[in-house]
């Protein structure tokens, strides 16, 4: 039973580095992982990860910078499909913007 384990993290990890090569999976620093953790806006810790201002990641997700600023302060809600704007132009799954 442990040598399937073990096989099957080997093929894990193969598979995570295949991805990182080719660009489909990254490797995110501790510090923004902590600010994940720790409850802060995620939308501002990935638009700051990316090296964004506001102004870029709303016009790069079609919305208007007041709007944005509203979700990352806390004052509105997006809906879905906003979410998935921002995901897209952040370069990040909806899954991973809404944690």
């Amino acid at each position: 039973m442990r040598r399937m384990k073990v096989d099957g993290d080997r093929t894990a990890v193969a598979e995570f580095r295949r991805k990182l090569a080719a660009g489909e999976e990254e490797l995110v620093p501790a510090s923004v992982v902590e600010r994940l953790v720790s409850g802060e806006n995620r939308v501002r810790v990935w638009r700051e990860h990316r090296g964004l201002s506001g102004a870029a990641l709303a016009k790069q997700a079609g919305l208007a910078q007041a709007y944005l600023s509203q979700i990352e302060t806390g004052a509105r809600e997006g809906t879905v499909e906003t979410y998935g704007k921002l995901a897209a132009a952040l370069s990040i799954s909806l899954d991973d913007l809404a944690g």
